[in-house]
């Protein structure tokens, strides 16, 4: 059967006190929105439609930033969740299958969970994912019959007997996507608040001979974000799942606690993490890499053997192949060092290539922007760049070429070269005391 994704995207989130539309707020160094849409790409849907409101434009380029070939709906007036999926009806035109909604604030439901749901499928017409609420509070209530369920009341409408009630819904929904529309056109607004809710399907659904089920997951899966310690309280979430998914992948983590990861960081067995290292975006690191304490990454790639740090940093397009070293106090961003290659400190590597072998000496600067365009630097093959070098970009450093320390580098250097460019030293004897003798005379006639 096939699966379509309806998300939903238009809330202006107000509690959040913020210009940022609630969805694009980040979670493990990735936009709300992304966690819903990854949750669902596990059921591998034909189809995604992302209904935009407050925000939209931003909204839509987080979206098609991460997933290109989802489709965008906006939803130019909030009037309620059974409105915002018709809204998404055109963009599913000819789409024959099953559709699941899922909110673009609520983080953490997991692929385990939507996959029941759309198995349980075969037995309803329409299924609901469900908890059991410690305080049911303002969550609709599923009101039920035997194993049927037969409505979904709001909080705000329900009597005290349904009020009592601990089953409560979350909000997303899987049935036949002609079916979901079909039901979503017929509900209505008179509720307490005016809006048109997409819980109302289940009592059409019922009337009409229609089946409807609960799949039932854990609470913390529904959370929903609204504010900006709802936020703080799901990045603690996030980290305590993510330490955990890490060390039971057969990572090493120093200290568990202090390390921060993405919603799509990727580490390999036998990797060893240090303490208060930082994850953002698009990080791998392979089986056996070590990151020591105080390293930054985003952006990059980390072979098997190769350490890092302690305080690096790592910037998008590094790429560390194996048993390359990075030191302390080392920023790499835009380049690949090849197998065995040394950085050890205090050296920016920018827009370069690195070659097998090489060593970096301290202090080495790749000048690689000149105000407009960034230019590249080539280091061949076991090349030897003392320190405190100056590489200005474009240049290209022969494989076993060697730069003279405190050189400035303009020029490209052939295969086994020597490069020395700075100017002769000058020593003139004495002149240090003469000159300070001086100044310091000079200094006492200001002070009288």
């Amino acid at each position: 059967m096939s699966i379509a994704l309806i998300v939903l995207a238009a809330g202006q989130g107000s509690r959040m006190n913020s210009d940022i539309p609630k969805v694009l707020h980040r979670l493990g160094g990735a936009p709300l929105v992304h966690h819903a849409l990854q949750a669902g790409l596990a059921l591998e849907p034909s189809a995604c439609v992302v209904v935009t409101g407050h925000g939209g434009a931003a909204v839509a380029r987080a979206v098609t930033g991460f997933l290109p070939e989802a489709a965008i709906a906006e939803q130019t007036e909030q009037l309620g969740t059974a409105h915002a999926v018709l809204t998404a009806a055109p963009r599913l035109e000819g789409f024959s299958g099953d559709a699941i909604v899922l909110y673009a604030d609520t983080p953490f439901i997991r692929p385990e969970t939507l996959r029941a749901m759309a198995d349980a499928r075969t037995r309803h017409d329409i299924v609901v994912l469900g908890f059991e609420a410690a305080d049911p509070g303002l969550y609709g209530r599923l009101v039920m019959a035997d194993d049927m369920l037969e409505r979904i009341v709001e909080a705000r409408d329900a009597t005290d007997e349904e009020l009592a009630i601990r089953l409560c819904n979350s909000g997303v929904v899987c049935a036949d996507a002609a079916v979901l529309m079909r039901l979503a056109a017929a509900v209505g607004n008179a509720n307490a608040k005016g809006e048109y809710y997409l819980t109302d399907i289940v009592a059409i659904a019922r009337a009409e001979g229609l089946s409807a089920g609960v799949v039932r997951c854990n609470e913390a899966e529904t959370l929903g974000i609204n504010t900006r310690a709802e936020l703080a309280a799901a990045e603690a979430t996030f980290q305590a799942r993510a330490r955990a998914e890490a060390l039971d992948g057969g990572a090493t983590l120093i200290a568990p606690e202090t390390i921060f990861f993405a919603l799509d960081t990727w580490i390999g067995r036998d990797a060893v993490i240090g303490p208060n290292v930082v994850f953002g975006p698009g990080v791998t690191i392979e089986t056996g890499a070590e990151v020591r304490a105080f390293c930054h990454l985003e952006g990059c790639h980390i072979s098997r053997g190769a350490i890092i740090g302690p305080f690096a940093r790592l910037r998008p397009g590094a790429e560390i192949a194996e048993h390359a070293r990075v030191g302390n106090f080392v920023e790499i961003k835009n380049a690949v060092l090849d197998e065995g290659a040394k950085i050890n400190h205090l050296s920016y590597i920018g827009d370069a290539h690195v070659g097998e072998g090489a060593n970096i000496g301290a202090g080495t600067i790749t000048c690689n922007y000149d105000g407009v365009s960034k230019h590249r630097t080539e280091i061949g093959a076991n090349a030897f760049v003392g320190s405190n070098t100056m590489l200005v970009a474009p240049v290209r450093l022969g494989a076993d070429a060697m730069t003279g320390s405190g050189s400035v580098v303009t020029a490209d250097v052939p295969d086994g070269a020597l490069a020395i460019a700075r100017a002769r030293q000058v020593t003139k004897p004495g002149l240090a005391l003469r000159l300070l003798e001086r100044l310091r005379a000079a200094r006492g006639r200001s002070a009288g």
